[in-house]
């Protein structure tokens, strides 16, 4: 049996119609499914609890939808029993798609899941934050500073009533990322890598910790990241003006990325992060609200998906 989880709102509503066409396919080869459509934010998360908590026999979930609707799935698992995770990638950015290469044609994905060859052993960040120490998983990247007020001011578009139905695409990212960069200025703070490594930064515009490569439709922050090391790989962007944090970016962007003066580079296990002023928080894409003070970590090796 096959639990899909599918968000049809994902892709500025783009995924309605590929669930449709995917029904149909699995429909003729007379594949046993069970389909669970979300409506509103956090439904993902509950399905995946729902499917999976208490359950000890094994459960293949698919989600088809973006980022955003994988970091549901993902942070409503209950790893009570064998858990393995299939992604159709029908969202803006999919990130995560582009890291794994996986199909980007929904028939060929749901093919590939249907007949897999291939598992991989990933792992997965957990964010901390709040006053209340909230909690969050993140599976391809989370990020304090300037690409938390990109995600966040997207929400907010994609939310409005007249954008609720267009898909904006990677082009999104590149003209509220411009934006965001035009109104953002700095701020003070400091690491401290596995509990050990201090590191004071003055001028920090954003920090992003990696466990796939990519970020924000195609920004290649972190290109020596692994999803299979165990490892966050940290992107820390500081110092520079604004001028050579555009270039960083477009570079990022095209994917030939060079050395940056301001652009710092870690690999660890666990992070805190204190900033001197709340700054916007994303995981995976998703609003974290603002923040000063937050606290990531890798958990290794315990995501098993198809690839």
């Amino acid at each position: 049996m096959y639990y899909f989880i599918v968000n049809p709102s994902a892709g500025g509503g783009r995924c309605g119609k590929i669930w449709k066409r995917l029904e149909r396919q699995l429909e003729r080869q007379g594949i046993a499914y069970e389909a669970f459509l979300t409506e509103r934010s956090g439904d993902a998360a509950g399905y995946a609890m729902k499917l999976t908590e208490g359950c000890r026999d094994p459960r293949i979930i698919i989600t088809v939808g973006g980022d955003g609707t994988m970091n549901e799935v993902l942070d409503g698992l209950a790893f009570c029993g064998p858990v393995t995770l299939g992604y159709i990638p029908a969202g803006s950015g999919n990130d995560l798609a582009r890291s794994l290469k996986l199909p980007r044609r929904p028939s060929r994905a749901l093919r590939k899941i249907l007949n897999p060859k291939y598992y991989k052993l990933m792992d997965y960040g957990v964010l901390s934050y709040g006053e209340e120490m909230e909690h969050r998983r993140f599976l391809v990247s989370a990020g304090i500073g300037l690409d938390g007020a990109v995600c966040q001011n997207l929400e907010c578009l994609r939310s409005g009533k007249n954008l609720n139905k267009v898909s904006l695409g990677r082009l999104s990212y590149i003209t509220e990322g411009v934006r965001q960069l035009i109104l953002s200025y700095p701020v003070k703070g400091s690491l401290l890598l596995d509990g050990s490594q201090r590191v004071e930064l003055n001028h920090i515009y954003f920090i992003s910790a990696h466990i796939h490569p990519f970020e924000g439709g195609g920004f290649r922050f972190a290109p020596g990241a692994d999803p299979c090391d165990g490892k966050l790989t940290l992107c820390v962007v500081h110092h520079g003006g604004k001028r050579k944090l555009f270039l960083f970016l477009v570079s990022s962007f095209l994917g030939n990325q060079k050395k940056y003066r301001g652009v710092r580079s870690y690999s660890c296990r666990e992070v805190e992060i204190h900033m001197e002023r709340p700054v916007a928080l994303h995981a995976d894409g998703e609003n974290c609200r603002c923040q000063r003070d937050v606290h990531m970590r890798c958990i290794s090796g315990k995501v098993r998906m198809i690839v």
